[in-house]
């Protein structure tokens, strides 16, 4: 038998899909770290029902996993697929549709009874008549050879029929030509309790493997080259990770113990699993009985002298708005990450939104501003919660996070950054009295502050400095006044600190210099922008970039640069927050794009309208190749 040729490609798009229980995660997990190991750039997009069981094989109950790869930089994981795994005839209903035209459609052929067709949806056998026509379908007995592999092991036959995605996995790493070596130890690593379990998964990995180097209805296998990335030392790492992983930075940096107060909620609650598990460098973390706690309980660690944090999603950052405002009151360095996730109420749980800004900007009582940072991408979490921290405790204040459902469940390679060559984050803990009473003996003023309008931070048992904080309104001294003229003087100081906190300059990309419209973004917007612009600059159109990551207070540059362009356009996934903002701060026009989907902002719509705008045909973006030259907005030639 001749081998089978190899082609190659630049980049490829691949989404598993299946029941809840089909263990697509964990597949599309690890054909990413195979990915990644080989040396690709890679970006995922996880995606998770709603219901945390909807019944089997029904559409509501699918979850998929899309994985971009590519031999160049990325910052998508791709509005449509180049390959579909559907593993039922459910997850072909959801998916089918987002399968780029003449893409591959491969379907696990045992699983399409009639009783499964029904329960999906179809009213026939999909695999029949014309309807996929326009794909390459490969029907594929997923469920019958996975059996068959297994036919040896003394297990059940639902037991052996889990193993399917594994022959799934295995096949999928023949198509692509991925290396397999740590795919099999973590098999073996993951059910080390479990011996017959391993031996079964690893079993079932190889037959789809090898089923791959008989079957002649492939013709051909791809490869993706290793990309291009800067020297150093790279893992995998979703947003979460960095996120979690940003946070541990920040309170080593600081010298400070990390307490992390927070209840259960998703798409955050991987940050306080990520973080129990990290008591070995010190870090402490709380599970509240719910929201309001878990927020007493990070400002009250800050109290006591730590960092403390607190993370949510809409739903709990609306329950913890009374405990921000307090931090607010009482000038205590607090970090609140809130997971933006589809709204309002419970909304949309496991899809990704970013409709949290105003209620980040204004959702306390009273004049009660704090910073409000965004993440831009899955590692940028990581530098984000560093600064978070940063701010936090220089500056005496709560900090907001905002990274959303897409960041926080998507991957891509991280550089790990050497941490000793990082600046310390300075405490300016107090340890002795700054003021006299009037017999002249030295007292504590808890609300004296330097020229950026910050107070001191005192460790509460430091000998001669004994205070109070509370939730009403005091003077410098610490002690209640309900004096008017005072209490304007407090709230003007405390916005004034805010307001002062100095922020990078806005940069632009605008290679040419000659660019008419400029796309403001701010949060996960910015890879959509970054790859929309690009397509639009190689079809011969003229476009600038700009994003915010501070978002209060804004570049200071800010406004210069939005009257610097004729057009001002702002993507994002609410119905315009940011643009009311931006009108309102700058009194610029500008014009909002928005999509409310639950799913990231679709590269193509996007570049489309952008070509609109700068008068060139859409249908011209389509030959705009991923490995061409200019890339994110640079020049790279």
């Amino acid at each position: 038998m001749s081998e089978t040729p190899t082609i190659a490609a630049s980049s490829v798009v691949i989404r598993f899909a299946g029941d809840s229980g089909d263990g697509m995660q964990l597949t599309g997990d690890r054909f990413t770290a195979e990915s990644a190991l080989w040396g690709n750039d890679i970006s995922t997009l996880p995606n998770f029902p709603a219901e945390i069981r909807a019944p089997a094989g029904t559409v509501p109950g699918v979850s998929s996993f899309q994985v971009h790869i590519a031999d160049h930089p990325i910052t998508t994981p791709g509005d449509r697929c180049d390959v579909l795994i559907a593993m039922n005839p459910a997850a072909l209903a959801a998916n089918w549709k987002d399968v780029e035209p003449q893409g591959t459609i491969i379907v696990d052929e045992g699983a399409f009874t009639k009783r499964n067709i029904t329960k999906a949806g179809w009213d026939t056998n999909p695999l029949e008549g014309d309807l996929l026509s326009n794909y390459r379908v490969i029907p594929i007995d997923l469920t019958g050879m996975t059996l068959t592999a297994l036919d040896e092991f003394d297990l059940g036959r639902k037991d052996k029929e889990r193993s399917k995605n594994m022959f799934a996995l295995g096949f999928v790493c023949w198509m692509y030509n991925r290396p397999i070596e740590q795919t099999l130890a973590f098999i073996e690593s993951k059910f080390s309790k479990l011996p017959e379990v391993a031996n079964a998964n690893i079993a079932a990995f190889n037959a789809g493997y090898a089923f791959g180097e008989t079957v002649e209805a492939i013709g051909h296998r791809v490869e993706v080259a290793p990309a291009a990335l800067p020297t150093g030392l790279y893992r995998q790492i979703s947003g979460n990770m960095a996120m979690a992983d940003g946070l541990c930075v920040g309170g080593h940096l600081a010298g400070l113990p990390l307490v992390f107060g927070a209840y259960p909620i998703t798409p955050a609650s991987d940050i306080l699993h990520y973080l129990a598990a990290r008591k070995n460098i010190g870090v402490t973390t709380i599970q509240a009985e719910d929201e309001i706690a878990a927020a007493g309980v990070a400002l009250g660690a800050s109290f006591a002298g730590s960092l403390g944090v607190t993370a949510s999603s809409g739903p709990g950052i609306a329950l913890k708005s009374e405990t921000l405002s307090l931090g607010v009151m009482t000038e205590l360095p607090m970090v609140v990450i809130d997971v933006q996730r589809a709204g309002p109420s419970t909304g949309m749980p496991t899809k990704t939104e970013q409709s949290d800004l105003l209620h980040a900007m204004f959702g306390r009582h009273g004049e009660a501003p704090m910073p409000v940072l965004a993440a831009q991408s899955p590692s940028d979490c990581f530098h984000i919660a560093v600064e978070a921290c940063r701010i936090a405790i220089e500056y005496r204040t709560p900090v907001m996070v905002l990274s959303d459902g897409y960041l926080a469940n998507g991957a891509e390679p991280f550089a790990i950054p050497d941490v000793a060559s990082m600046p310390r984050i300075n405490t300016n803990m107090l340890t002795e009295a700054n003021g006299e009473d009037a017999d002249g003996n030295p007292i504590l003023v808890p609300y004296q502050r330097d020229e950026r309008f910050v107070r001191p931070w005192v460790v509460p048992g430091t000998p001669g400095l004994a205070h109070r904080l509370g939730g009403l309104e005091k003077d410098e001294t610490g002690n209640i006044s309900y004096v008017p003229e005072n209490h304007e003087c407090m709230v003007t100081a405390r916005a004034q600190k805010v307001a002062s906190i100095p922020v990078p300059e806005l940069q632009v990309d605008d290679p040419s210099g000659q660019a008419k419209v400029l796309v403001l973004g701010w949060g996960s917007t910015w890879g959509p922008i970054a790859e929309a612009i690009r397509r639009v600059r190689l079809a011969g159109g003229r476009v600038a970039q700009a994003h915010l990551r501070y978002l209060n207070p804004m570049p200071p540059n800010l406004e210069q640069v939005l009257r610097g362009y004729d057009r001002v356009v702002i993507p994002e996934m609410n119905m315009g927050q940011l643009a009311m903002l931006i009108r309102s701060q700058t009194l610029v026009e500008v014009e909002s794009y928005t999509q409310v989907r639950g799913l990231p902002i679709a590269v193509g719509e996007l570049g489309a309208r952008l070509a609109e705008l700068v008068g060139i045909d859409p249908a011209g973006l389509s030959s705009a190749k991923p490995g061409d030259p200019v890339l994110n907005g640079k020049v790279t030639a």
